[in-house]
């Protein structure tokens, strides 16, 4: 582990009050049997990083800080409890290169560039899987193009252009990192049978009829 790997994790540890696997934990079958928050800490740290490597991020927030969003999601906290923490843990490095108050604007665009997209998300714009299937077809339609072959609110069209390309490029990688952050940062036992019911009712209109090129 290099040392900015380590600050990082330090810093989720320090963020989460926890160092070991709490005794719930080890007692649950699943995947956070003999797993700690310093193991949790350094994978998480290691998506983020790759994450960031394949693609443009489009906060100025640091690896910790996407990171604690990620927690945020999968803890059920709203963007705006993410952003309440997320500014009140500047000694940590958490704010955005501009130094400004993080707001939950920018938390929603920091969980989109980790593919962490929310169903309410998905029901901005009604016609969602057609928008999603307009995306896929051309990656740079314009806003004002998908609300005009919609017949839909600039609008909404707008607020839900990048939910859209977050389920599509998580689409491209078989859903791999949102996936892997469930894995992490819930129980197995439980997630599994979530994640598949989120997963037929939640994407399976806002997937259909949509071919996907995945590529390694």
């Amino acid at each position: 582990m290099d040392e900015q790997t380590e600050h990082l994790r330090d810093v989720f540890l320090d963020a989460t009050g926890e160092e070991t696997v709490t005794e719930q934990q080890e007692a649950s079958p699943g995947s956070l049997v003999d797993r700690d928050e310093a193991a949790v800490a350094d994978r998480i740290v290691a998506i983020v990083g790759t994450m960031r490597e394949r693609e443009s991020f489009e906060t100025g927030l640091s690896t910790a800080a996407y990171g604690r969003v990620a927690r945020g999601v999968f803890g059920g906290e709203s963007d705006e409890a993410i952003a309440d923490a997320l500014d009140t843990h500047e000694e940590f490095g958490l704010r955005g290169d501009t130094g400004e108050a993080i707001d939950a604007k920018t938390v929603r665009r920091a969980r989109l560039d980790l593919h962490l997209v929310r169903a309410s998300d998905r029901e901005i714009v009604a016609p969602y899987a057609a928008l999603r299937q307009l995306l896929a077809d051309d990656p740079d339609r314009s806003a004002e193009t998908c609300a005009r072959r919609l017949d839909a609110p600039i609008e909404a069209v707008e607020r839900a252009l990048p939910a859209a390309r977050a389920d599509l490029a998580s689409a491209r990688v078989n859903d791999r990192f949102r996936d892997e952050f469930r894995s992490l940062l819930t129980d197995a036992d439980l997630s599994e049978s979530h994640a598949a019911t989120a997963r037929e009712d939640g994407l399976r209109e806002a997937t259909e009829d949509i071919e996907t090129d995945v590529s390694f």
